[in-house]
């Protein structure tokens, strides 16, 4: 086997950013109110809610009944992940914990949002007039956002991290906390998609948060293999 025997990918509990801007349906604020709470707090400082808190409780307890004690757990290095991790892990026993190794790596980061980060669609549209046209130019998959990242550069870095799994964690069981873009990045490597299927999740396939997906080994088949997609326990 050269690869994990499970690989457990889960998306982070809700945020504070999550709560303002999904509701919006907007990678933009709406306004100046609404990105009040959280304007001028780094992404990877922002926190998960309360009921974040209580998602990732509830999947702990599903994944622990589910899949047993991981032999290694990775989150992102944000605190929302880390946070959910926390959760995660809070229903084994002490013993249990100490089994599972928990690291940090920075290959399974959210994507750079750029200069954009905290702006209102109307400051992006002012700021950036030329980016709708350059956007559909270049297409989805390797425009940037300015100052940020492309989906294939996002893609790169997960490449690294999935190498690094087959080489050192083969026959291991592997939790990984992450976040929506990167999760798309996943899939896209480990399932062979095109260019065009990552561009963007299909309608109703957008990951929840604490949205679990899982992979097994397949002796056949020499791969990991899609078992189940954005299992969500807690609702």
């Amino acid at each position: 086997m050269n690869r994990p025997s499970l690989l457990v990918i889960v998306r982070h509990a809700e945020s504070k950013r999550n709560e303002i801007k999904d509701k919006a349906g907007s990678i933009y604020f709406v306004d100046d109110e609404s990105r009040a709470p959280v304007k001028g707090i780094p992404d990877h400082k922002i926190e998960i809610t309360d009921l974040g808190h209580r998602q990732a409780r509830e999947t702990g307890v599903a994944l622990r009944q589910k899949f047993g004690i991981f032999d290694y757990a990775y989150h992102s290095g944000y605190l929302r992940t880390e946070q959910t991790l926390s959760r995660l892990m809070a229903i084994h026993a002490l013993e249990e914990k100490s089994r599972t190794k928990i690291r940090q790596n920075l290959f399974i980061r959210e994507r750079d949002p750029g200069y954009g980060y905290d702006m209102t669609k109307e400051e992006a549209q002012k700021n950036f007039p030329w980016h709708q046209e350059y956007w559909k130019t270049f297409g989805g998959f390797f425009a940037q956002p300015p100052g940020g990242e492309s989906l294939a550069q996002v893609a790169e870095r997960v490449y690294l991290f999935l190498n690094m799994l087959f080489r050192d964690r083969a026959g291991k069981k592997v939790l990984v906390v992450t976040h929506g873009g990167t999760l798309r990045c996943f899939r896209y490597l480990l399932e062979h998609w095109t260019y065009d299927q990552a561009l963007r999740w299909k309608e109703g396939e957008r990951p929840e948060n604490c949205g679990v997906t899982t992979y097994r080994y397949s002796g056949a088949e020499k791969r990991l293999v899609l078992e189940k997609y954005n299992e969500v326990f807690w609702k």
